[in-house]
């Protein structure tokens, strides 16, 4: 069974953009979970491990990652990452961060740029060509702004399709709006920027993130296939029922990582570790210079019903505590979320592989609660 569209076109926006407009969090009920790594403490009130014990719901597993500015503040894992093995989730766990992905796309497509091999107002044409009338005036920056009208997804996450299939498929699908006219959250969009890549830099999509972005970031336990983890660090996910959905690769996959339906716009695998060094990268010229890195953030074009602006792979919302980068990605099973203030420089990445269970507990509903309350309580160290 492949992805549910649903979950993967921004499963939490309307509700965390609606509370990230007014900078509070709910608080939640009990639970009971082990957490490790340091614990910032409010004056008066709980730590960042005292809050997950209470608003985590008993069943559920992940790992949650804080920082404030280039400092670990939190790191911990709670619940297991394969029930029938017992090993714990914990900071080292490997997970699928779905359409966090994006990001990481959006970045290597801007690295090209600081590379002099493209321009992002570049048509498409210059890379996928012969391109379609109706299509010719697509540009990357609509690719990575989802205003380029194309649909959402042409096939299921896990059908082997090759990348020349998936844009031919592409260019051939119905238009849903007029090329810059739109938003239209398109997964699709995202696989041909990572055709883009291949073609502008001559290199594998994959390579290409793990030679100038991960390389750079010490992100040694990011990627689809490169890193060659031993697959005991890889968690299980866990559908509604509480029933094993397999690892990521269990999954149809290609030899060099997921079929371009999924490539580029999801199914990299990463550690809150590795998620601590990209944000760590990014408040530096690591990876990207300061010019580059502004535009990744800068708000481009509005997100229908949601109050929030999407940057380059990135959410862009006004809060009282200064603009916040943020997205999200889920799938039917799992569920994960980063946020990073562009003011001070606080992170948090919290990621389930089993956000659902039903009758029980679905983490997209917490979503708003558990970012913005760990990021209480980070900032809370400095009061």
């Amino acid at each position: 069974m492949g992805l549910s569209r649903s979950r993967r076109t921004r499963v939490a926006v309307t509700a965390l953009a609606s509370l990230l407009m007014l900078g509070a969090c709910a608080q939640g009920g009990d639970t009971g979970r082990s957490a490790a790594g340091p614990a910032p403490k409010e004056r008066g009130g709980e730590s960042v491990a005292d809050f997950l014990d209470r608003v985590l719901p008993a069943g559920a597993s992940g790992t949650v990652v804080a920082a404030r500015g280039g400092e670990l503040a939190y790191c911990g894992g709670f619940g297991a990452a394969d029930r029938a093995s017992g090993t714990p989730a914990s900071c080292r766990t490997v997970y699928d961060v779905m359409s966090i992905t994006k990001q990481f796309t959006a970045a290597a497509i801007l690295k090209l740029e600081e590379m002099g091999r493209l321009r992002v107002s570049d048509r498409i044409g210059r890379f996928l060509g012969p391109v379609p009338e109706g299509k010719r005036h697509i540009t990357i920056d609509q690719l990575l702004t989802h205003t380029s009208g194309l649909v959402e997804s042409v096939g299921d996450d896990y059908e082997p399709v090759s990348r020349d299939e998936l844009v031919r498929q592409a260019l051939a699908s119905k238009p849903r709006s007029a090329p810059g006219a739109k938003f239209h959250y398109s997964n699709t969009g995202y696989s041909l920027l990572a055709a883009i890549v291949e073609k502008a830099s001559g290199e594998g999509y994959e390579p290409f993130l793990a030679r100038h972005l991960f390389g750079p970031a010490g992100m040694e336990r990011t990627g689809y296939v490169l890193p060659r983890w031993p697959r005991n660090l890889v968690a299980v996910e866990y559908d509604r029922h509480g029933r094993s959905q397999g690892r990521p690769f269990d999954h149809p996959w290609a030899t060099d990582g997921p079929y371009w339906n999924l490539r580029g716009n999801g199914g990299m695998l990463s550690t809150a570790e590795d998620m601590f060094r990209w944000h760590r990268a990014l408040l530096g010229d690591k990876i990207l210079p300061a010019r580059a890195r502004e535009k990744l953030f800068e708000p481009r074009t509005t997100e229908p019903d949601t109050g929030s602006s999407y940057g380059y792979g990135w959410s862009i919302r006004d809060t009282p505590n200064g603009p916040l980068a943020w997205h999200d990605g889920g799938n039917d099973w799992s569920l994960g979320l980063l946020s990073r203030s562009l003011r001070d420089g606080v992170l948090v990445f919290w990621v389930s592989n089993h956000a659902y269970r039903k009758g029980k507990w679905n983490l997209e509903d917490q979503a708003q609660e558990l970012t913005l309350g760990v990021a209480d309580r980070v900032r809370s160290e400095d009061r």
